[in-house]
This record gives structure tokens, C-alpha cells and sequence, in this order.
């Protein structure tokens, strides 16, 4: 039976709406829950609360704040299990996936906790001798706009360390995951006992989703924008919200490489591959979109990959716990897969496994002989395709992995940690991992990427720092003179 949430949060308590929208299971197409619609005034509602609250939420003592993230971290993994099943639910993904996603959102909010004790400014010199530092202060109400992909995970690194700095926040969570990106934390914030106004969630459908979004950004009272979602939406966000002289973070989408140098460990190679393609169907911002492999080990490591690849199995996750590959989110992103493949196939590319499609569940697919004119090579692809491809220098293999507006993580193994290094260093990504996968994330880390995928950093300091305005305060004792004249 289909949960019923028939209204959003705002001020501490629930309020209903007069639309409702329904959230569907990808890999079922069965109603996971009816959802509150919020209109224009009810998000407006959401963000004048926030705006009431702010000031007593910043006054509190920092420890206080601290320990209501310890408080949120202990109530998410109390429901762990809940939380898992969301995700899978409203997401499609792997039981293996949400239990690593909800057991990682605790230790978000702990991070949180832990920054709180961090220096929040300096003293710096002057030549007049005053008290002369540079300290930081919250910003006011924060507007949160979250993904489906990891929704919880990203929902919360989008909102802990803002909150913990004293700001207010207004939650929107993806219309594909309303419950695990943004009720679920709403029922955590009520249960802790955290103030009215402090946190808010609106959700609402497709429909009028360019209405509420707009909101988020222009209202006045809306002080800075936390976003992570496409390159597209992440633009127009970007954008409007420069016209109203806002910050914004913004962590957008990603065709990352993995390069496998020639004296690389092939078995931890074939197996970091197949993660970094494949995990969550290869829904993820980092996940491998191109696997760059030297010529010399070429024709032994390709047959491995392939051997991982074909044990993967696909199925309805919430039913199976083995099978790992799930259901793309909606049909629009399996077209956009399909039609990749299409292209890529159409002008010469070779099936190597996969390239099976049956409504949203696409087989792992593997291809050889991809060309910078395919779709596969140019656009994000997010979804469980991914080409091999030869390289002949490390020089050519940074080219190829440079070749894209994207620029957000990137892999390079190699048994050489010197040669490992100066590869990542020539990355044009915000994020490099030697001998590993793109695939990684720590709450504590400065999470973004350059060029197309994003402005800004997410997580520990990093989210601080963004969330947070700087301010030049002087004490004067005696030094500073004026002209005499005045």
C-alpha cells in the first residue's frame, strides 16, 4: 500500500496542501507514495518561517547547535533500515547501495558536529596596530535543492554544515525521491526536538516545479543557494541566482575517467572498473563514463572487465537483494542511454557485453571502437554504458580524459605513485584519485568539480566557507591617525 503525505513541513509542524503528486517505484511502476504539491504560497510559507527562526538559531551557542547533529546523527541511525528501504524504493537502487548510502548520512552530520569547534576566523596584522580579524558569520536562510540519485546522502551534505553554522534551511528534495531526499529528514528533525522554523521541506511535482524553484533563489528573504543535480538545471540556477547577487554552490554532472596505465594491478583494475561504471546502474555524478586503457595491456584487461561486468546481475532490487543493477529513474533517462547506444553502434562502436534493454532495466554494456564524434564520448551518459578505450602515452590519455566541458572526478592506476600523481595533476577535475575509483566521497572533503560540473565546493570547511559571509572587523587603540585638516 502506498504511504500517504498529504502535506509539507514547515515551522515545526505539517501543513496540507490542496495538490498531491504520486511517487513511483522505478523498477515496479507501482505508487510508493502520495505526495504534498506545495504551491507558490506554501513555499513561501516554508521560507518566512525559516526566515523567523533564523535569528535565534544563529544566537545559540555553537555546542548547542553540535549537539543537535549528534542528536540528528543518532535518531538516522536508529532508522536505518527505513531509510534503506526509501531509497530503494523510490530510487531503484541495489539493497547493498542504500544500506552503504543510509549508513553514511549519520556520519555527515557528525562531521557537522565536529566542524563547530573549528576556528571560524584570523587576526591579521596592521601597519595602525589595531585588533584587526577577519571572521565569519551566518548567512541567514538557505535554499536546498537535492537529487534523486543518492538522495539522502546528497540531501544531507547539501544542508549539515550551512545548518550547523547557524544558518536556516528550506529543503526541496527531487520530485523522484521525496521521501528519502526530504520528508524522511523532516520526520528526523521533528523527533530531535529541533526549533521551529530551523528546517523546512517543501515538495512538489514536475508541474510546478520552475514556479517553486524560481522562488527558492529569488525570494528575498533567501540568502544562498546549495544545488547538486544536472548541468542544464544547475546553469539556470547559477545564473538566476547572479542576477540577485546570491551564492551558489553547485555540484553538477560529470564524464569522468578511469585510466589504467600499463604497469597497473589489471585484477584491482577490471574490478574498480566495473564499480565505477556500474554501481547504481552508473547513476552517479562521479561514475566512470570512459575507461582509458594502455595499448600494451589492452587485449588482457578488456576480457577481465568484461568477465566482472557479465556477473552483474539485473533485476528488480526490492525483491531480489542479488540483484545489483536496478531500474534506470524514468524513461527519459533510459532514452537518453538508448540513444547513445544507438549512435555509438550506428557508427562503428562494438558491443563487447550487454545492450540488452527491457523497459528500464539496461543490461551492463561495454563498448570498443568508440570515437569523439559519438554521443558515448561527448555527453554525460548516466547509465550503465561505458567505453574502453586505447591509449598510447600518459600525455595522450590526459587528452582524451580532458576532452569533455565536464571536470568533476577522474581515476588513474598505476603501480608508480610518482607517475600516478603527476597524471592527477594534469586532470582537469575538481576531484583525482590514484589507484582508485572516481567513485569516492568523504563528509569531511572539498566535494566539487571545474568546468561544467560546478561552482564551488560541498563538505567540511569547504561548505563552511560557502555558507558563511566574511567580515573585516577592526578594534582601534590609538594607532590610526587622520590629517589634520579633517
Amino acid at each position: 500500500m502506498a504511504r500517504v503525505f498529504e502535506g509539507f513541513y514547515a515551522g515545526g509542524s505539517w501543513h496540507k496542501t490542496t495538490r498531491t503528486f504520486a511517487d513511483f517505484n522505478p523498477a515496479t511502476d507501482e505508487v510508493y507514495a502520495d505526495v504534498a504539491d506545495a504551491s507558490l504560497e506554501d513555499v513561501r510559507k516554508a521560507i518566512d518561517a525559516a526566515h523567523g527562526a533564523f535569528k535565534s538559531w544563529s544566537e545559540l551557542p555553537f555546542t548547542t547547535r553540535a549537539e543537535f547533529m549528534l542528536k540528528i546523527a543518532d535518531e538516522i541511525e536508529k532508522r536505518q533500515g527505513d531509510l534503506c528501504a526509501a531509497i530503494q524504493g523510490e530510487a531503484g537502487g541495489w539493497f547493498g547501495k542504500g544500506m552503504f548510502e543510509s549508513g553514511y548520512v549519520p556520519g555527515v552530520f557528525r562531521a557537522a558536529a565536529a566542524l563547530s569547534y573549528a576556528p571560524i576566523g584570523e587576526v591579521l596584522p596592521s601597519e595602525h596596530n589595531k585588533v584587526s580579524m577577519a571572521v565569519r558569520r551566518p548567512m541567514g536562510v538557505i535554499s536546498v535543492i537535492s537529487p534523486w540519485n543518492f538522495p539522502a546522502l546528497l540531501t544531507a551534505r547539501g544542508f549539515a554544515f550551512a545548518l550547523v553554522a547557524g544558518n536556516t534551511i528550506v529543503l526541496k528534495p527531487s520530485e523522484e525521491t521525496p521521501y528519502a531526499g526530504g520528508l524522511f529528514f523532516a520526520e528526523v528533525m521533528h523527533a530531535v526536538g529541533l526549533p521551529e522554523g530551523v528546517f523546512n521541506v517543501v515538495t512538489c511535482s514536475r508541474d510546478n516545479i520552475a514556479e517553486i524553484g524560481d522562488e527558492l533563489i529569488a525570494n528575498k528573504h533567501v540568502k544562498g543557494i546549495s544545488f547538486t543535480g544536472s548541468t542544464a538545471v544547475g546553469r539556470l540556477i547559477a545564473s538566476k541566482a547572479g542576477q540577485h547577487l546570491k551564492k551558489a554552490c553547485v555540484e553538477l554532472g560529470g564524464k569522468d575517467s578511469l585510466i589504467i596505465c600499463d604497469d597497473a594491478d589489471l585484477e584491482k583494475s577490471a574490478q574498480t572498473a566495473n564499480f565505477g561504471s556500474f554501481m547504481h546502474q552508473g547513476q552517479i555524478c562521479m561514475s566512470v563514463e570512459k575507461v582509458l586503457v594502455h595499448e600494451s595491456i589492452y587485449d588482457q584487461f578488456v576480457p577481465m572487465f568484461v568477465e566482472r561486468a557479465k556477473k552483474l546481475k539485473v533485476g528488480d532490487p526490492t525483491t531480489d537483494k542479488s540483484n545489483v543493477i536496478g531500474p534506470l529513474i524514468n524513461d527519459k533517462q533510459v532514452a537518453q542511454v538508448r540513444a547513445q547506444l544507438k549512435d555509438a553502434v550506428a557508427k562503428g562502436a562494438k558491443v563487447l557485453c550487454g545492450g540488452k534493454i527491457e523497459g528500464r532495466f539496461v543490461e551492463p554494456t561495454i563498448l570498443e571502437g568508440v570515437t569523439p564524434d559519438m554521443l558515448v564520448y561527448q555527453n554525460e551518459t548516466f547509465g550503465p554504458l561505458v567505453p574502453v578505450i586505447k591509449f598510447a602515452t600518459d600525455e595522450e590519455a590526459v587528452r582524451i580524459a580532458n576532452d569533455t566541458e565536464y571536470g568533476l572526478s577522474s581515476g588513474v592506476m598505476t603501480e608508480d605513485e610518482k607517475r600516478g600523481l603527476e597524471i592527477a595533476s594534469m586532470l582537469e577535475t575538481g576531484i583525482s584519485h590514484v589507484n582508485c575509483s572516481s567513485v569516492n566521497d568523504e563528509p569531511h572533503i572539498p566535494f566539487g568539480g571545474t568546468k561544467a560540473s560546478g561552482v564551488g565546493r560541498h563538505g567540511g570547511r569547504w561548505s563552511m566557507e560557502t555558507f558563511t559571509e566574511t567580515r573585516w572587523i577592526t578594534l582601534e587603540r590609538g594607532g590610526r591617525h587622520f590629517p589634520p585638516v579633517f
